[in-house]
């Protein structure tokens, strides 16, 4: 049985019954509550009702960390990841599925990452898969049939050496572990076509953030692509640089009205370059080890800044609050305000601010317990602005 509606054996039907009901208080806070919904998070943990509720109460906390119920209409990405992005949503397979296409070679890995934070780049690909979760809604009212997955086509002509540089491949798989715990049966196929020589190292760095289901849907042409892309979308919905009869209004055979193409960014973006910011102090924080700093914070609604940046490598940043007076409170047992990540500063500058909901001390850590052969030097700026006539929060150490 392919445990999807109407192909569910008894014992499918059972564990789908139970776990609806164990995530009663949770349902209506999901983007839908049909049993199509409910069953990509049970085929995604092979019908483990346990597994799979751990797995969509993780979402649900994704979903509020990251806004992502609001950040089609209230989150814009930074002009250099419009403008130099490549990549983007153009017809639908035969089956009514929306199709996203990855253009490679243009992309300009080293200049985005000098010129945005990681934290943008993950926002930008969760907006453009929740856009893409809509449209498959949009074709399921459409066509009457239920439409939940995409068809996505690689295009890996110009693949080189600057896309396999570590601080891409890093965010590049930090991407592909949050579409893999937050959109489980998100994906239909993946057709991975013009693939050069180098295809296979490219593909080791980056396959043990996939999944295995994943990886079977990966489907690598040969040079009969356009062949085969022809007998899974109609040629009138495939781009004619794709072997199809689709342009723009204008004529255009490459869509780039639906489909951006990148290029090289322009150094004028890079942050590091265009931003100076004067730091307070700096730390160097020892391999495997937490540096805390602790502020005092007297009022609600206080404003915590932490501008930082680190040298060499990246470093983790997460902020937590005191539930005990005194000291000895570890941080395992302290409440997470701002959970912690690994932030790309040694590229761009950080700049996180946390509206602090209620008083207390609040511990902000400097992490690189996850590397154990590089210390990394942080500069620092913490600031914590009182609400409005509020009092003057002081530093606690």
């Amino acid at each position: 049985m392919s445990g999807r509606v109407g192909d569910l054996s008894p014992k499918q039907a059972e564990t789908l019954t139970e776990f609806r009901g164990r995530i009663q208080d949770v349902l209506p806070d999901l983007p839908a509550q049909h049993d199509h919904y409910l069953l990509r998070w049970l085929r995604a943990r092979s019908f483990n009702v346990q597994k799979a509720e751990v797995m969509i109460r993780k979402h649900l906390e994704f979903r509020r960390k990251m806004n992502v119920d609001s950040i089609i209409s209230d989150w814009k990405p930074p002009e250099v990841i419009e403008q130099y992005v490549s990549g983007g949503m153009c017809g639908f397979d035969r089956e009514g599925s929306p199709i996203w296409y990855d253009v490679i070679g243009p992309l300009d890995p080293k200049g985005l990452l000098l010129s945005a934070t990681k934290q943008d780049f993950m926002r930008s690909k969760i907006r453009h898969t929740e856009m893409l979760q809509q449209e498959c809604r949009r074709q399921s009212e459409k066509l009457g049939q239920n439409i939940e997955a995409i068809s996505l086509i690689y295009d890996c002509e110009g693949l080189g050496l600057k896309h396999v540089w570590k601080p891409a491949i890093e965010t590049y798989g930090e991407i592909l572990t949050m579409f893999e715990e937050n959109y489980p049966e998100g994906l239909k196929r993946v057709f991975l076509i013009k693939a050069p020589k180098m295809f296979p190292m490219a593909y080791n760095l980056i396959k043990h953030f996939l999944c295995e289901e994943t990886r079977r849907k990966i489907i690598v042409l040969g040079s009969n692509w356009q062949e085969v892309l022809r007998k899974h979308i109609d040629p009138e919905q495939l781009p004619v640089v794709y072997g199809g009869t689709l342009t723009d209004p204008d004529g255009d055979p490459r869509c780039r009205t639906m489909i951006k193409y990148g290029g090289t960014v322009p150094k004028s973006y890079y942050v590091q370059d265009s931003v100076t910011v004067q730091y307070d102090s700096s730390v160097t924080v020892s391999r495997g080890s937490v540096f805390q700093l602790e502020f005092d914070v007297s009022a609600a609604s206080s404003l915590l800044r932490c501008q930082f940046a680190s040298d060499g490598a990246d470093i983790g940043f997460g902020v937590y609050r005191r539930t005990k007076e005194g000291g000895g409170q570890k941080v395992s047992e302290m409440l997470q305000v701002l959970p912690s990540e690994r932030y790309n500063s040694h590229l761009v500058p950080e700049d996180r601010r946390l509206t602090c909901p209620e008083p207390g001390v609040y511990v902000l850590c400097f992490d690189n317990s996850y590397s154990f052969l590089q210390s990394k030097k942080v500069s620092y700026k913490v600031e914590v602005l009182p609400p409005p006539d509020g009092p003057m929060p002081s530093p606690h150490s």
